[in-house]
């Protein structure tokens, strides 16, 4: 048993005798040489998989010109400063030099320094956003001088080098395993997509005749089956309501329209709050089995409500006029089909895609028998809950894997641990 003492750092407790505290401007410092032109380099970007090349054909959001980027360099560590509370990963190992924002900070350690060990440390920081509570400005940014005056383990140079070899291993295991789960998720995703598309464009019997439905995005479909314009099936709800009456719904792509108290518990995030007495006089009612899009921001199929309550006025809400079962066209909505038809009307404007009500309300859609609309409902709410059950099953998996990796990751690079000989 190795002999510890107490580091006098908060987050790190105790650390083997024989390793030294010191603050963090003593192991590195900021270096920053701007490239005026660019000249073709590699682009390099931060994330939660490292510093990687940036796939320049993947599109996303992209400087008009990458002049005026800076130069990095293997063997540096480099680092978000800004936005910490938010940027998923802020510290990574440059592993070949290349061009990448100004924004980002490159620092380079000293001679007796292992970088590899300091990116694991920092990772840990940042796992957890330890050193979020120094940064108080609206950015929650860290300072050149802040971050120098961060108190920093420093074990000797060849335990550092066993350690980040070590955990090189170890984090390479779990990163394969991880990536092996969440490939098997992906492929329930995909199942699952399919099973809905199958059912609710072709029905539950494989036997049955078809014949062809004219509409290019489903093709074939039972001969019992008709076809009709969405206008004759839907028509939108324009009443007005008021939220100190009726609760306060959030439209969402993952969870439904749901409250907009579970929305914030769910996501973690803020729902747009409606203070203005103005805007309170334009929220919108929602009924149980209503339909509800955004219009003007289009990001994919329709969501359907299971409570009453009122949204925000920039979405459309919209109600059957004919008999259906809500189930079916809850899963045709959000079909992947059905959401390109929607996506092919779309305008890109400045702040989103904007599609009118008209263009759903004529487009045709698939309306069966509805004693068949309910028999595929039930299906599906049979099919997607036992597969949403293996996949919760699996992200649970991911979720111990990430927290054995952050607690790996902590014990050896404080000390806890030592290394096993080889």
């Amino acid at each position: 048993m190795r002999e510890m003492k107490d580091s006098g750092i908060e987050w790190v407790k105790s650390i083997p005798a024989n390793w030294e505290v010191m603050p963090n401007k003593y192991l590195m410092h900021k270096v920053k040489e701007i490239c005026p032109i660019y000249n073709g380099e590699d682009i390099l970007s931060l994330t939660m998989k490292g510093v990687i090349v940036r796939d320049l054909d993947a599109g996303g959001k992209m400087p008009t010109s990458f002049d005026g980027y800076q130069r990095i360099c293997a063997g540096n560590l480099l680092m978000c400063l800004f936005d910490i509370d938010v940027t998923p990963r802020c510290v990574g190992l440059i592993k070949k030099e290349g061009v990448t924002s100004p924004a980002y900070s490159q620092f380079v350690l000293t001679a007796n320094t292992d970088a590899s060990y300091y990116c694991y440390y920092y990772t840990m920081l940042d796992m957890d956003k330890t050193l979020l509570h120094l940064a108080k400005n609206l950015r929650h940014s860290l300072t050149e001088d802040q971050l120098g005056a961060v108190p920093t383990v420093v074990p000797p140079l060849t335990e550092q080098q066993d350690i980040s070899a070590f955990l090189n291993k170890k984090c390479d295991e779990i990163d394969a395993l991880t990536a092996d789960i969440q490939s098997q998720i992906d492929t329930l995703e995909q199942y699952k997509r399919s099973v809905i598309t199958e059912a609710v464009t072709k029905g539950l019997n494989p036997d049955t005749d078809m014949k062809d439905s004219g509409i290019e995005w489903i093709g074939k479909i039972p001969t019992s089956w008709n076809t009709q314009k969405g206008k004759y099936l839907f028509v939108q709800r324009n009443q007005r309501g008021n939220y100190i009456e009726l609760q306060l719904l959030s439209p969402t792509q993952k969870y439904g329209v749901i409250p907009q108290a579970q929305y914030e518990e769910l996501s973690g995030m803020s729902a747009v709050k409606l203070n203005e007495k103005a805007d309170l006089a334009l929220l919108k009612t929602i009924h149980k089995g209503d339909y509800c899009i955004s219009l003007r921001s289009f990001q994919g199929g329709f969501e359907y409500s299971e409570y009453e309550g009122v949204v925000s006025p920039a979405y459309q809400v919209f109600h059957a006029i004919v008999e259906i079962a809500d189930g079916y066209y809850k899963y045709l909505f959000k079909e992947s089909g059905f959401i390109e038809k929607m996506n092919s009307y779309t305008m890109t404007l400045r702040d989103g895609k904007n599609i009118a009500f008209a263009d759903f309300g004529n487009t045709y859609v698939p309306y069966p028998p509805v004693d068949e609309q309910n028999e595929i409902a039930d299906y599906l709410d049979k099919k997607s809950n036992e597969i949403n059950a293996v996949i919760s099953d699996k992200q649970s998996q991911l979720a111990t894997l990430d927290e054995y990796k952050k607690s790996l990751i902590f014990e050896y690079v404080t000390g806890k641990k030592e290394v096993p000989i080889s």
